[in-house]
């Protein structure tokens, strides 16, 4: 089943109004199992530091790794899903205590799929933040779609909700707090 993404809901002939999709994005939200994120453009800028052995740094940002931490210690499951591999995301997965952390992947929705079957999740209480056409099959299939200022359009327009701060800059501290604030306020209907 395809979730309603944001450019469905506001697609000519739809009557869906700003309350109903904000209610659904909140209801979303608040209903979440478990988040994935993608790393590179999401938990950091995208850009990539090279040396003559290759890549040799990831930056990320102190805020979205304390945003994960409270969604975990909120109960939701948290997972990285990257089609790239490097080391440095390993150690910050293994600092924050992240339990499914999946690189190389080439299909991120298989594997989200598999997560889901072995842990008895549902696809659609799972969500999912990406920046680029790998991430798009997940973004379409999960219940709660999230991406960045800096995405493609494709994607962005294919989210139920877009963060307002950049990649690798606070991005994902704003997703961690709205879904805790819906969860919060308990609006799933």
């Amino acid at each position: 089943m395809t979730t309603p993404s944001a450019a469905s809901l506001q697609a000519p002939g739809t009557d869906w109004t700003d309350l109903q999709q904000t209610a659904l994005v909140r209801s979303r939200a608040a209903g979440l199992a478990a988040m994935f994120f993608d790393v590179d453009g999401v938990m950091t800028d995208g850009g990539l530091f090279y040396d003559g052995q290759g890549e040799s740094l990831k930056r990320f940002h102190v805020l979205d790794g304390h945003g994960l931490k409270m969604l975990s210690e909120a109960g939701v499951l948290v997972g990285v899903l990257s089609g790239r591999s490097h080391p440095a995301v390993m150690a910050r997965a293994q600092e924050l205590g992240l339990e499914e952390v999946h690189l190389g992947l080439s299909d991120k929705l298989d594997c989200l799929q598999a997560i889901c079957r072995r842990r008895g999740l549902a696809v659609l209480d799972c969500g999912h933040m990406g920046d680029d056409l790998p991430d798009l099959p997940v973004l379409q299939a999960v219940g709660f779609s999230a991406s960045v200022p800096t995405a493609i359009e494709t994607v962005r327009q294919e989210a139920m909700w877009v963060s307002s701060l950049p990649a690798g800059g606070g991005a994902v501290r704003e997703v961690c707090d709205f879904i805790l604030a819906c969860k919060a306020a308990g609006t799933r209907v």
